[in-house]
Formats: C-alpha cells, structure tokens, sequence
C-alpha cells in the first residue's frame, strides 16, 4: 500500500515555532527529504527525532525526486522539509509536490511558518490583499518583464532577497514603482529580527549608510488607485480634445473607440466627448 508525501511547515529562525502535530509527523515519517541536511539536523537534533535523513535540493531534484516517489509507492511515508519554513515557497519542493500528482501519490501539508505571511502581517502596510513574488529573476529580460509587471501592481508585493543583492534590488525597485511606501523586513524571528519602515528613498539611504546582513523580506505598498487615474489625467490636461483624439486615431483607433479612450483618461463621460466634436 502507498505511503504519503508529508509537506512540513518548518521554523523560520526560532526552533520554537514549530507544531506538535509537525513534531510528531517528523517521528512517525519513514524518511526525511531535506534541502540542506546540515540545517535540518539542528531542528531533529533540538526536538530528538531520529528519523533517517535524506538530502533533497536545486541540485539533484530531478534525480532525487523519483527516488523518494518510488519509496512512497513502496509503502514509506516521507517527510520534506526546506531549509526553513514551507517547502514549496520558493524552493525545490514544488516539483516534488507535482511529481506526486503526476504519479497519483498522495500527499498532505502539515502547516507552519512562512517568511511571506510573517512579513507582511509585521510590515503593517497592508495584508488584506498581496502578492508574492519570491526572488526576482536573474535574467535580464525576464526579470525587467517582471519588474514593469510590478509597477502597476495594486496590491501589496512581497519579495525576498539576499544581502549581497539587496541595495541593487532596493534601486531598480525604485526606478519602476517611484518612492512608496516599503518595509525591508530582516531576519524574521531570530535574535536579531528588524523591521526598517518608510519610503524608497529612506530606505535606500539607511543601507548606503549600514551594510546588509541576513535574510531579507521586502514588503511594497501596491500603487493607489485613485493617485495613478489623477496621475495619469494629468498627463492629458496639456493636450486639448482635437490633440488627445488625434493622438489614439494615428494609432489605428477607429472613431468610437479613441472617443472612449479620451472620455476615460480625463475622467468625464463619454456624452461630454462626443458633445463637443460635434460642436465644431
């Protein structure tokens, strides 16, 4: 009979953040799959869980990852744990998550702590709706599609990043979303936990004047709706009806369409447009 993927919800800094039910889960588990086995040792060490270790990672995940489906099919139940928090959320256990589902495996998440959901709770900019967007890509094209995807991003935007790349990252972010509000969230939990609130440019300056160390969450206030329509009607206040129309028939607009257009980017109806083309 088939084991079970067990996807547990491991302390992100404090080895007290963990539940009873993960403890025990850890125990009773035939394997441990763990993405750096030095790191999970400490927490198995701290709560004396003797279970079988395995190393799970970027690295061997394709090769790796068949083996551990072909223990569950055997009838083992296998523990994955990341190196903190919840695996799945920006690590390798998400294709350990899909191969299980591709392979009818069963699997359940044993629920714990999450860098993302701390951050923002403890950002105090804004929880009620957010996205998450982990690392930002290396590459170029595909991290500056994500970058311009972000500046119009309304909703609350979460990043991580790691302390060699933080001020680069800080930079770029305030090229494409302008001076918002930001929370850099630091070492979430641990000794040295530290939140550093306000805007772009502050906190741009505060880390030209300390250096950055440990593990960084970065917490965005979407952009306002109301300031982006008075924004972008301020754009058009210089270019009168005939201009403004002009401007969207040159680009293949027909009439009805550039008149609706016009109508939504200076805020009045479509009726007022169109009453005064034909005034003329």
């Amino acid at each position: 009979m088939s084991g079970t993927l067990f996807v547990c919800g491991t302390p992100i800094g404090n080895l007290e953040d963990i539940t009873l039910r993960c403890i025990n889960t850890l125990k009773k588990a035939d394997l441990i799959a763990a993405e750096d086995t030095r790191q999970t040792v400490k927490l198995l060490n701290h709560y004396e869980i003797k279970t079988p270790l395995t190393s799970y990672h970027e690295h061997n995940k394709d090769l790796k990852g068949r083996k551990i489906i072909e223990e569950i099919k055997k009838g083992k139940n296998v523990a994955l744990v990341s190196d903190a928090g919840m695996p799945g959320i920006s690590d390798p256990g998400e294709e350990l998550i899909k191969l299980c589902y591709e392979e009818d495996v069963s699997v359940t998440v044993v629920p714990g702590p999450t860098a993302v959901v701390t951050a923002v709770v403890l950002s105090g900019i804004g929880s009620r709706s957010y996205c998450f967007e982990g690392f930002l890509p290396n590459g170029k094209k595909h991290r500056k599609a994500v970058l311009d995807r972000l500046k119009n991003e309304t909703r609350t935007i979460v990043l991580y990043e790691a302390p060699h790349h933080l001020k680069e990252t800080l930079n770029e972010l305030y090229l494409i979303a302008g001076n918002r509000e930001i929370a850099v969230v630091k070492e979430l939990t641990k000794k040295y936990e530290n939140v550093i609130k306000g805007n772009f440019e502050d906190i741009i300056k505060y880390y030209n004047e300390n250096e950055p160390k440990g593990e960084f969450v970065i917490v965005i206030k979407g952009l306002d709706l109301y300031e982006a329509f008075e924004e972008k009607k301020a754009l058009f206040e210089d270019l009168s009806i005939d201009e403004h129309m002009r401007m969207y028939l040159e680009k293949g607009m027909d009439n009805k369409k550039a008149m609706k257009q016009v109508a939504k980017d200076r805020g009045v109806g479509k009726r007022e447009i169109y009453s005064f083309l034909n005034k003329k």
